[in-house]
């Protein structure tokens, strides 16, 4: 009875490591099912991308204050404190990365 106790918890030890790799496989392989539809880049691409991102948001005035709509409160100390800060300027700022990414890329029409 102990030999039968023993092998059906190493059975069911050896079923446990077989899920789990099975699970691994299986995120594996949804993640490479994710990746079928997407449009392939080169590592140059990416990094032109990068950069263009990048300038695109090195050039922004984040330090303007009219880019945020800030509400102010009164904490408990009777200090001014911002209770609120809202950036109020993300269409600009997406715009100019565009149209760095844009100045990088020739768009052209996969449609056929």
């Amino acid at each position: 009875m102990n030999e039968s106790k023993e092998l059906l918890e190493a059975t069911v030890k050896g079923l446990e490591e077989k899920l789990s790799q099975l699970n691994i496989d299986l995120k594996t392989k949804q993640r490479e099912l994710e990746d079928v539809s997407k449009p392939e880049m080169t590592s140059e691409m990416f990094d032109n991308l990068t950069e263009a991102v990048e300038e695109g948001i090195g050039y922004f005035d984040f330090s303007d204050s009219d880019n945020y709509d800030i509400e102010f409160g009164i904490d408990y100390d009777g200090r001014i404190e911002a209770a609120g800060l809202e950036f109020n300027s993300a269409s600009e700022l997406a715009e100019r990365i565009m149209s760095k990414i844009d100045k990088t890329y020739k768009l052209v029409d996969t449609k056929e």
